[in-house]
């Protein structure tokens, strides 16, 4: 038996799971996490929090996640509360929390491609129809069309990554005050990538008394350098709120993934310490490509869009080759670098000459 003989939902079919290929090399720049890792401090800091709580791991955590709400609010500033705070595992489960309250049979989502991949994927997975708008050659986005495809298609949840993923481009304010004046549903800001845009690049945190339908999804993935505790959040209405704690699992977030946030957020001047690292390592990458000749999307993201090549597979196996393993995702001709460290950048670079 294989999977087409099993009696999974018709718009299942033909579908590919998500994922980017695990391969072990020297250099890994294609999942866009933060190369750096925490810190001997930190790790002993977690250490001691999670022995403290594992002898109560026979109790549920807590349901609501409260303190972990509390210290979110916090760190995002811009006044927020506890109650304008959700936190699940990972932004993909916001995302689906979103999807389950605000989409489902007979409902759409609507978003501006290329961009996150799992955007499509989750839609599809809560059995909403998803809508995909185009982006311009640039990869921004125009507010006339923007506003012209909501008003074609009225869809119940409008997606916009700010910085987009795989494009890295941050859009300004006023392209998603223009997408909340025009959607008849809920617009969620995806800005996993938000600690990483250049400096005055505005959040749509600062939207939010004034619009009741927003949602920005957060994560610790990136910025935080705590992929591996997969903790996603949102700030939004006290109301949104409370519309996904109507579709979420009872305990979905474990007491050892609480604590570990917690954690990360005691310590976040270091976590985040890397990130203007980054931002030049960043920067520096896009410069050395563009004097190589190659197309460079603008980047407020810790990757860098490139290309564009005939035969992308070919430079993604070359590469690969050389020990350094990137991202073959996006727009056709197109390949993503994450940023990593220095070393590993520059491990990345004389990769590139051999293939160019």
């Amino acid at each position: 038996m294989n999977l087409d003989d099993l009696p999974i939902r018709d718009d299942l079919r033909g579908k590919s799971p998500y994922g980017a290929p695990q391969i072990d090399v020297p250099v890994r720049l294609n999942t866009n996490e933060n190369p750096h890792p925490p810190s001997a401090e930190l790790v002993a800091d977690l250490a001691e929090a999670v022995g403290r709580v594992s002898g109560e791991l026979n109790r549920y955590p807590d349901r609501d996640a409260v303190e972990l709400r509390a210290a979110l609010a916090d760190y995002l500033g811009h006044g927020l509360t506890t109650a304008q705070v959700w936190a699940a595992n990972g932004s993909n489960e916001i995302i689906q929390q979103i999807l389950q309250a605000f989409g489902g049979h007979g409902r759409s989502a609507l978003g501006f491609e290329p961009s996150y991949s799992m955007h499509p994927i989750i839609t599809t997975g809560t059995s909403t129809e998803w809508i995909h708008a185009a982006r311009e050659e640039d990869f921004s986005l125009d507010p006339g069309k923007v506003v012209a495809a909501i008003g074609e298609h009225r869809p119940d949840v409008v997606f916009v990554a700010s910085p987009n993923n795989p494009t890295g481009t941050a859009q300004p304010l006023e392209t998603i005050e223009a997408i909340l004046d025009a959607a008849p549903g809920m617009v969620v800001v995806d800005e996993a990538y938000a600690e990483f845009a250049r400096e005055g690049t505005p959040s749509a945190l600062t939207l939010l008394p004034s619009h009741p339908r927003l949602i920005v999804t957060r994560t610790m993935s990136k910025a935080f350098a705590m992929a591996g505790t997969r903790l996603g959040y949102l700030a939004a209405h006290p109301a949104v709120v409370e519309a996904l704690l109507l579709v979420r699992l009872p305990y979905h977030l474990s007491t050892l993934t609480q604590t570990a946030a917690l954690v990360a957020l005691r310590h976040r001047a270091e976590l985040l310490g890397t990130v203007d690292a980054l931002r030049r390592e960043r920067d520096a990458t896009v410069d050395w490509l563009r004097s190589k000749g190659l197309a460079v999307a603008d980047s407020d993201a810790n990757f860098v869009l490139f290309g564009r090549f005939p035969d992308r597979r070919a430079v993604w196996e070359g590469l690969l080759a050389r020990g350094v393993l990137i991202r073959e995702v996006g727009p056709p001709e197109w390949l993503r670098v994450s940023i990593g460290t220095g070393e590993e950048m520059a491990a990345f670079r004389a990769a590139m000459e051999g293939v160019l």
